[in-house]
């Protein structure tokens, strides 16, 4: 088995505009979603492609409500940090992303 992701360059263009607007907007508070956003971009473009070659669409569950308590506390910790914490944070987030994520 093996996973394929399909992300076209004008999706990321799309996305890394966007993201760059809402951190200027909020004064930099959406960097701290960012990290789910880009995990659920990437695993819901994804496939697993099994042995035979049938392709199995992978579903990341993540949402923004269901984050905010693990936004808040690594805000707390980046902060405290001095911004170090946020490097962890992100590995972090894809290990949520992940684990929250299903193959249908």
């Amino acid at each position: 088995m093996r996973i394929q992701a399909d992300v076209a360059t004008i999706d990321i263009l799309g996305h890394i505009i966007l993201w760059f607007i809402l951190v200027l907007i909020t004064f930099g508070i959406a960097a701290f979603f960012f990290p789910y956003s880009f995990s659920k971009f990437i695993l819901n473009r994804s496939q697993v492609i099994d042995e035979h070659g049938n392709p199995r669409q992978m579903v990341c569950h993540t949402d923004i409500f269901g984050n905010i308590g693990h936004v808040i506390i690594w805000m707390i910790i980046s902060i405290l940090t001095l911004g170090l914490g946020y490097a962890f944070y992100f590995y972090k987030v894809w290990n949520y992303s992940l684990n929250n994520t299903s193959v249908e």
